[in-house]
Formats: C-alpha cells, sequence, structure tokens
C-alpha cells in the first residue's frame, strides 16, 4: 500500500485518481544546461510523501539536492555540480577534488580515501609505473556512470522507484574496479536505499577504500542542532593535539555559521544495534526537521564526523567508512587494507532517512539512544585506540 495524502492507496486506487503515477510521483530523466553543470543528466527521484531528490548520472551516480516538503536536507557548496570534463583530479596537489565537492553524498574511492597518498605499485606488475599517485578521497566521485536502467517496480501494491548504474574505475596497468549502484525508495516513504556493489572487474590484486562523504546542510543544521550517534568512544579529533576548545565547537551541539573555522573532524566507535546496524542522525528539534543515515558496521566499521561551519560552506557530514582516519598507510600497516582479486566484491546496504516531524525525532533519539548514549561532554578525550578491522 502506498501512504499518500494522509490515506492508504492500493494500486488499482492510485490508477483510478490519476493518468500517470507521475503526477504524484516517479523517476524523471533531465540533463542540466548552464554554467558549470552544463550536460550534466540527472534522475530527479519525487516519492509523493515531500521526499524529492536528484541522482547525477554523471557523478558516479551520487546524490545531489535533496528536500522534504520544500525544505532542504542535503548541501550546496559553492562549487556547484561541476560537469566532470571540466575536473581535474591532480589539480592543487591533490586538493582540486574540491572544485567538484557538493550534494548531499559523494562518494570516495575505490582505491583510495583520505588525503593524498603515493603507494608502491609492484602489484600492476608494469615497470614504468614505480608508484600510485592518489588525490584526496579517490577518483570515483567525477566518473560518469553507464545508466543501466531506472523506472517503477510494482509487487502487489507497493511501488518502488528505482535506477542502477556502472561506474568503471579502470585504467591499463592498474586497477578496473567497477561500482555497481542501485537506488531505491518506495512510493509514499521518507527513505532513500542505496546498494552498492564494488567488484575487481581486472586480474591484477588491487586495493580498495571506500566511504561516504553525507553532506547535510541548513536548515537542518542550524544553531543548537544535534549530532546524535550511539558513540561508544570518542577515538580520534583533529584538533585536539593543538587547543581542542579553541574555535568553541564541540562534537555534539553546533553552532551558527562562523568565520574563519577550520574544519574539525572527528572518528567516533560506533555501538552496533542487534542486527549489526549503526544509526546516526542530525536533529533540529525547534524546526521539527532532522535526517538520519543507517550502514552496517561489518561494511562500514569506522564513522568520522566532518564539521565545515565557515559562512558560506555551512555543512555537517556524517561519513561511514571501510577504514580508519589516517588512510592507507595506517591500514597497510595494520594490515587492515581490503585487497580483492579478480571477480571479489564488496556490498554496502545503507538508509538515509527523512525525520520530517517532532515525533520522527524523538522516536530516531530514542531508538538511538537505547543503542549507546553518547558521551554528555562536548570535549570527550580522543582515546586514540583504533578497534582493529578483521576480515579484510
Amino acid at each position: 500500500m502506498a501512504e499518500l495524502f494522509k490515506r492508504t492507496y492500493t494500486r488499482r486506487d492510485l490508477a483510478a485518481h490519476t493518468g500517470q503515477l507521475s503526477q504524484f510521483a516517479g523517476v524523471r530523466l533531465m540533463t542540466l544546461g548552464d554554467g558549470i553543470e552544463r550536460g550534466v543528466r540527472l534522475l530527479e527521484f519525487r516519492t509523493g510523501s515531500g521526499l524529492r531528490f536528484t541522482v547525477l548520472i554523471d557523478r558516479a551516480m551520487d546524490i545531489a539536492d535533496c528536500d522534504h516538503n520544500g525544505r532542504a536536507v542535503g548541501w550546496h557548496s559553492p562549487s556547484g555540480f561541476r560537469h566532470p570534463g571540466l575536473h581535474d583530479y591532480e589539480g592543487e596537489g591533490g586538493l582540486g577534488w574540491f572544485r567538484s565537492f557538493s550534494g548531499l553524498m559523494v562518494t570516495c574511492g575505490l582505491d583510495h580515501i583520505l588525503f593524498m597518498d603515493e603507494d608502491n605499485a609492484d602489484h600492476y606488475v608494469y615497470g614504468p609505473r614505480k608508484s600510485v599517485k592518489s588525490s584526496l578521497h579517490g577518483r570515483v566521485g567525477t566518473i560518469p556512470a553507464r545508466l543501466t536502467g531506472y523506472g517503477e517496480h510494482w509487487d502487489g501494491d507497493v511501488c518502488t522507484l528505482w535506477a542502477e548504474g556502472v561506474v568503471q574505475q579502470s585504467t591499463v596497468f592498474g586497477e578496473d574496479l567497477h561500482l555497481i549502484r542501485r537506488i531505491e525508495a518506495t512510493v509514499g516513504s521518507d527513505e532513500i536505499r542505496l546498494h552498492d556493489r564494488v567488484v575487481n572487474h581486472g586480474f591484477y590484486r588491487t586495493p580498495h577504500m571506500y566511504c561516504y562523504h553525507i553532506n547535510v546542510g541548513h536548515p537542518v543544521l542550524a544553531e543548537g542542532a544535534r549530532y546524535v550517534a550511539p558513540v561508544r568512544d570518542v577515538v580520534w579529533a583533529s584538533h585536539a593535539g593543538d587547543d581542542y576548545r579553541k574555535q568553541a565547537v564541540g562534537y555534539r551541539t553546533l553552532p551558527a555559521p562562523q568565520m574563519n573555522f577550520h574544519e574539525q573532524v572527528w572518528q567516533h566507535d560506533m555501538q552496533a544495534d542487534a542486527d549489526g546496524r549503526v544509526t546516526v542522525a542530525l536533529v533540529n528539534e525547534a524546526i521539527g526537521f532532522g535526517f538520519e543515515v543507517e550502514v552496517l558496521k561489518s561494511q562500514f566499521p569506522a564513522m568520522y564526523e566532518w564539521q565545515n561551519l565557515q559562512a558560506g560552506h555551512y555543512a555537517l557530514g556524517i561519513e561511514p567508512s571501510s577504514n580508519h582516519v589516517f588512510g592507507k598507510p595506517f591500514a597497510k600497516a595494520r594490515d587492515e587494507l581490503i585487497w580483492l582479486e579478480h571477480g571479489d566484491e564488496r556490498r554496502y546496504d545503507s538508509v538515509f532517512r527523512i525525520l520530517p516531524d517532532e515525533r520522527a525525532i524523538a522516536d530516531a533519539v530514542a531508538r538511538i539512544e537505547a543503542v549507546a548514549v553518547q558521551p554528555a561532554d562536548d570535549y570527550p578525550a580522543p582515546s586514540g585506540h583504533f578497534p582493529p578491522i578483521g576480515e579484510r
């Protein structure tokens, strides 16, 4: 059944009330036509509940816009949704990635995440390729997908909106990794379901690292908004070694936009629920609006919190990751780097959920706190204990 307009509809009921489902909900293919976004294909999803989001086909099928009943959720940075043909991945000493960084979700990977790195390339068995140089957060986020399908699927009286595509990060004498992505949303729901498979299509043993940079903006993020998560330990904070309180912003409660704010990053060790899931939310109780992310800890054992509170850049990042925050050298030293042989794959199954009112926020906070109650101190001392990541 579809829950729409404060009543329940069967498939027959909806068909009787309109000539096409697109009057209420659907998936539509469009192309942007101006400025740095010109030529970028996207899919617009509308579930009929008030949830609307767009999928950038030409940007790894990442999620760009996201809003609910006209209230924005996804972050729009100054860089915009830049066409991948304009992107210079290796530019600015590896920081060129920032010039294409915008939207609710940016995928990081597929063989590298986090800060710049130069790694030995012996596993590619090609003399001239002595090393693999990686810029910030990897290459995948600006690779166009091959769209393999999209549309509506009915199972009885339940209608699922869906899209699928393949993103290939491939080169000669190097990696040949494929991201097979499926995005789903049920008509009448406030949820986005993301199902990813990363497959080694090549025949070289290849490293794999993966992270979602999920960026929530105003009005969910606002003065007094709260980060709510089942934090059992604060592992690391980027600014703790200097003056932890220098910018007067802790991990829990968010301020208004700041001037000359330097980004702050935490890594938290999260307690999973009985089903192995970790749920993290940003809630704005003052306006009854929030957003939560649900992942499997077996797939994303690490979780970062990114605060970019600079005026004009105002965003809060929820970042589930395959590895700890120190990146590839740290992972290799601890034997925690994922290596994929031909045909090997890793799966990632996540849910993004709108919390549209006070009741939904209260329910989400109660669910999270039933798993673990986060530290009450805004500035908990980082433990420095990075839990082992097994089964690599």
